[in-house]
């Protein structure tokens, strides 16, 4: 039959059919990227496609000796692919049995992202007071995987215990960075590229030109408490602000971190606050 007469008896069932599948598919590929985003496993898949238009290329030139040397790699590929990324395998069946793979409903999203504001406000209130030192950032599109792997990996719930006592003073990690990643502490004692904008402050330590620098070549959210005295600031963008407020140092996380209007930071910080002193 012509491919024409095929479009024509083309049913309106078998093309909602064939929209589906295609969305299905796009919808499992899309979850692979978001659980190798920011992984190692990100440079392996780059690999896996030069490769791939490598062997391309060598049948439409004639390159038989290097088109054979691939063709006596590639078959071995799929067994090379579930060596390479099986943290990665492990980690999507791990949630496909939790029920987690398929994305949460608002309400969950929204009590999830209310209790990481919350151990943030509570850790940041508590250091600023006392005058310790820390800096945290927070991965959003651009991965961090390159500085997480100077420091010492955790992979820990976010509390604000956790996080003030890695922040103590004369403790193995509180000399560097915490970065987030996936809303969970993913290391700690990791080392963030500095600035080299002329235009910073001199008052500014190397905790703050940290946050500047991390934020000038990624999209990540930090967060500083000075040492010296105990003011609270936020980077994003390459800009930073300075001396917050623990109500403007949530309504400036919440708007770079999520990206919330000013009605529902404001509603949350009530909500903060009605927890706090019940």
């Amino acid at each position: 039959m012509p491919k024409w007469q095929e479009l024509v008896d083309f049913s309106p069932v078998a093309a909602f059919i064939n929209i589906v599948d295609v969305l299905l598919v796009w919808f499992v590929f899309y979850k692979l990227i978001t659980i190798i985003k920011g992984t190692k496993a990100v440079q392996l898949l780059k690999g896996i496609f030069v490769l791939l238009i490598a062997r391309i290329l060598t049948e439409f030139f004639g390159l038989d000796t290097l088109q054979w040397m691939m063709d006596q790699v590639l078959p071995f590929g799929f067994l090379a692919i579930i060596i390479i990324f099986q943290p990665e395998l492990r980690r999507a069946l791990e949630q496909i049995g939790r029920g987690r793979l398929f994305a949460r409903t608002m309400m969950q999203e929204e009590e999830e992202r209310d209790r990481l504001i919350e151990a943030f406000v509570k850790s940041v209130s508590y250091m600023a007071k006392r005058r310790i030192g820390a800096l945290i950032s927070i991965e959003k599109e651009t991965g961090l995987s390159e500085y997480i792997e100077t420091g010492t990996g955790m992979d820990s719930l976010i509390t604000s215990e956790l996080l003030i006592n890695i922040f103590i003073p004369n403790t193995p990690l509180h000399d560097g960075a915490v970065i987030v990643q996936r809303n969970r502490i993913a290391a700690a004692g990791c080392y963030l590229p500095l600035s080299e904008s002329p235009f910073i402050s001199k008052e500014l330590g190397t905790r703050h030109r940290a946050a500047l620098g991390i934020s000038e070549v990624t999209d990540a959210v930090t967060i500083i408490v000075s040492e010296e005295t105990g003011a609270v600031s936020l980077t994003a963008n390459g800009d930073i602000d300075r001396n917050l407020d623990m109500e403007e140092f949530e309504a400036r996380l919440r708007r770079v971190w999520f990206g919330l209007t000013t009605e529902k930071q404001d509603s949350s910080i009530w909500k903060w606050r009605w927890r706090k002193n019940g």
